[in-house]
């Protein structure tokens, strides 16, 4: 994809990882539309880039996708690149989670990881399609690959969103949309609650790390400890998922 004169639409793009794509993307002469849940973050996230364009928007519901295509669509028509970023990230034990009476909770997981990113998928590519230069930039992880046994529903969805990833590539092959994929290892947010992930990559380190990739034009893009996740054999696949869990099993037990 070219990285400048794009309008691009990012989800969950008011903190962490979005934010962080958002500044490069700005820095590098693109017009900026993030959307998120909470209007009062949104608000900082504009004071902080005034430059960018926010909008409330919650993806668990279909209505509300459907009307942030419709409104982008109208309000800025030459959009053209998708970034699924939204996500969540619980972390539990099937045997003590309440699925009889908690599992709105747990299905929020579903549909925010991999519902949410199919059905705006969907509904972009038909309008990109008809573009000269578009892209459908999908945020995975390096669970999609190793899954990690204390987040089940997380990595299980990450793993659906990449193999989507994948069909979606083939599909549009022949069109002028990209189809790319960023798997991300650990990165110092708060995905899934604060300090969970302070032992993960420095989050500025790892946004200009995707974007070397972005420039070299890669379709699927790890960094640091996800890289060689992204090709590993069943057989190493096996012994990190056991080594993970080993590793991390106190903490939801």
């Amino acid at each position: 994809m070219k990285l400048s004169g794009n309008t691009i639409l990012i989800t969950g793009g008011s903190t962490g990882i979005g934010l962080a794509f958002a500044e490069r993307f700005m820095q590098t002469g693109n017009t900026v539309i993030v959307s998120g849940r909470r209007e009062h973050v949104l608000q900082e996230a504009q004071e902080k880039y005034p430059a960018l364009i926010t909008r409330v928007s919650d993806l668990n519901s279909e209505s509300e996708r459907a009307a942030l295509f419709d409104w982008v669509t109208a309000s800025y028509p030459e959009v053209n690149v998708l970034v699924n970023n939204a996500g969540i990230q619980q972390r539990f034990h099937v045997l003590k989670a309440d699925a009889k009476n908690s599992w709105r909770e747990f299905n929020q997981e579903i549909t925010t990881n991999i519902e949410a990113p199919i059905h705006l998928s969907m509904l972009f590519a038909p309008y990109f399609a008809a573009k000269e230069n578009a892209a459908i930039i999908n945020v995975t992880s390096g669970l999609a690959f190793t899954p990690l046994a204390i987040a089940p529903i997380y990595s299980a969805t990450k793993a659906a969103l990449h193999s989507f990833t994948m069909s979606l590539r083939h599909q549009l092959a022949d069109t002028s949309v990209a189809v790319i994929e960023v798997a991300p290892p650990a990165v110092n947010t708060d995905l899934g609650g604060a300090g969970l992930h302070t032992h993960g990559e420095p989050l500025n380190d790892f946004a200009d790390g995707i974007f070397k990739g972005l420039t070299a034009g890669d379709t699927e893009i790890g960094y640091g400890t996800s890289v060689n996740r992204l090709r590993m054999s069943r057989d190493e696949v096996d012994e990190h998922v056991a080594a993970m869990y080993k590793t991390l099993r106190t903490t939801i037990e």
